[in-house]
């Protein structure tokens, strides 16, 4: 079973289907990305997996259980880290930790999470005075403190500097490596791209791809109707030589590009380069 089953989703808002019968799964021991430009769907996709909202059609099981209808049951299976945190603005940063810790039967050690994530810089801040980055971390201490089996992070190194990213980045690697299911939605490919072993990617309310990192850049389409020729180079590479063989060929003034596709082409290529 997996540990998200997301099957034919369709959520409205004023009649217009946002999700429009979205299917996807995650399963335990691996990070599940969710992608899509803004307005795809992902979001209210997301919001419904966690029980923040019902669906119209359609099924969520989260953990074999139905995420609204049986929320009190996965309250304690289950991590969430909001965006904006949803975090008491006018208490500290670990009293707040603290408090989440102390709602769980075997929490993780508090001092631990401090000192993995650098809370300890600003333990006595209240929260409304965090940096973007710092209540991305505290919040992530919060999703994390209570060992759930499925964890949700939405965007969880947005505003942080590289040292805080990847701090993070080997949390979420860790959790992957205790068995724990791990969906993540983020806009910085880079981060799908190191993390995810699958990954989703939604538009205009439906799952268009899927698959993983490897199989997305080998498979992706490209865009407009250029003829793209991809090769293996030997280092040292005689780019005026490589020109001069295509002019040869009835390849004029070409636009030779040295470097490898990455997850940013293939989701430019699937949704497009228009702005939203």
């Amino acid at each position: 079973m997996p540990a998200l089953s997301v099957d034919r989703l369709v959520k409205r808002y004023d009649g217009r289907a946002v999700v429009d019968g979205l299917t996807l799964t995650a399963a335990s021991g691996q990070v599940t990305a969710v992608l899509g430009p803004n307005g795809a769907g992902k979001t209210t996709t997301i919001e419904c997996c966690e029980g923040l909202r019902k669906p119209d059609a359609g099924t969520v099981r989260v953990l074999g259980l139905d995420p609204h209808a049986d929320a009190a049951a996965l309250r304690p299976r289950v991590g969430v880290m909001l965006q904006d945190g949803g975090l008491p603005s006018g208490a500290r940063a670990l009293e707040v930790l603290r408090h989440v810790s102390e709602m769980y039967a075997s929490p993780r050690p508090v001092d631990e999470l401090v000192e993995r994530l650098g809370i300890g810089s600003f333990a006595r801040t209240s929260v409304r005075r965090l940096s973007g980055g710092q209540r991305q971390r505290l919040a992530l201490a919060c999703a994390v403190v209570g060992r759930p089996e499925l964890v949700f992070l939405d965007e969880p190194s947005a505003g942080m500097d590289p040292q805080s990213r990847h701090a993070v980045w080997a949390l979420v690697k860790e959790l992957r490596a205790d068995g724990v299911a791990v969906v993540l939605t983020t806009h910085l490919m880079d981060e799908a791209e190191s993390l995810a072993d699958v990954v989703h990617v939604v538009d205009h309310g439906a799952v268009i791809a899927s698959g993983t990192v490897s199989e997305l850049l080998s498979g992706g389409s490209d865009a407009g109707n250029e003829t793209t020729v991809r090769f293996t180079a030997p280092a040292g590479l005689d780019l005026a030589e490589l020109t001069k063989w295509l002019a040869e060929r009835g390849v004029t003034d070409p636009a030779v590009t040295v470097g490898r596709r990455t997850l940013e082409h293939v989701f430019l290529d699937l949704t497009g380069r228009h702005l939203r």
